[in-house]
């Protein structure tokens, strides 16, 4: 599992990652578009294949936290925020706007002074 997070924060570190790219977000939406398949993606629907996906994507890890399919992980991955992006869309939000409110309150339960170096949840610090 270390090497998974270490791998992870390189992509991040080393990743465009500023916004997702305006023809992926459009191509997403086509997708769905071209197959009329926004009739089905109530945000109880997308919040059901999300789950559904990560649990995929976790299951990668069943057995090992150091041996698994990197290829694999990627396309769960994608499965993951692909609905991700069609429950924003479904909902009218704005991902900068949720994430940077989720932060500030994560920020204000995890204090650098008190959460450094803790895999405590905010409750126990």
């Amino acid at each position: 599992m270390v090497v998974l997070i270490k791998e992870l924060k390189f992509c991040v570190q080393n990743a465009s990652l500023e916004h997702m790219k305006q023809e992926t977000r459009e191509r997403l939406r086509k997708f769905v578009a071209d197959r009329d398949w926004g009739q089905f993606h109530s945000p109880a629907n997308l919040a059901k294949s999300i789950s559904i996906e990560a649990n995929e994507l976790l299951e990668c890890f069943q057995w090992s936290d150091d041996d698994y399919d990197l290829g694999h992980v990627k396309e769960e991955l994608a499965d993951v925020i692909t609905y991700c992006m069609d429950m924003v869309d479904r909902l009218g939000l704005d991902v900068d706007e949720i994430i940077n409110s989720k932060m500030d309150k994560n920020e204000a339960k995890y204090p650098v002074e008190k959460a450094k170096g803790s895999a405590k949840k905010y409750t126990e610090l």
